[in-house]
């Protein structure tokens, strides 16, 4: 009966599997690694009863695709936010309308910019807080701004 175990990896192949808190432990692996795993199946099978080395190999390349896939769609998210956030902070300074979070009509000069995991917010001199895609008027000066409501 053939030995099913991957032993002859060594060391470094097992620290790699055991993945990192939130990582993959198929991500981990290098080239050379995943080398040494397709000859060791090859090595380790019945010769008898081959396994189909082609459907192997597909299916190792499917996921190295899907994990390539995953990866990209993580890095442009992070662009995104990244240049959703440089938008944002240029509003600095400026005054802007929009719906806040209860879809109330608030305006006001932008003080900050947040970071939350729905997008960019804008903190307002008045305390309220505009979601960045919810702003809908953005004025130069305090001229072209709409008048305060007074409250009596």
């Amino acid at each position: 009966m053939a030995d099913t175990s991957i032993d002859g990896l060594g060391q470094s192949w097992q620290s790699s599997a055991t993945a990192p808190a939130g990582g993959d432990a198929f991500s981990a692996l290098t080239s050379e690694q995943f080398v040494k795993i397709m000859f060791t199946e090859l090595g380790n099978q019945d010769p008898l009863k081959p396994n189909d080395s082609a459907a192997l190999v597909e299916q190792m390349a499917n996921l190295r695709s899907i994990q390539s896939d995953l990866d990209m769609s993580q890095k442009l998210e992070a662009l995104v936010t990244q240049n959703q956030l440089a938008s944002a902070g240029g509003l600095i300074g400026k005054i802007v309308s929009g719906l806040d979070e209860d879809n109330q009509r608030v305006s006001g000069r932008v003080t900050s910019v947040l970071k939350t995991p729905d997008g960019a917010v804008l903190s307002l001199d008045g305390g309220e807080r505009v979601p960045f895609s919810r702003v809908d008027e953005l004025f130069d000066t305090p001229a072209d701004a709409p008048a305060e409501e007074s409250v009596p």
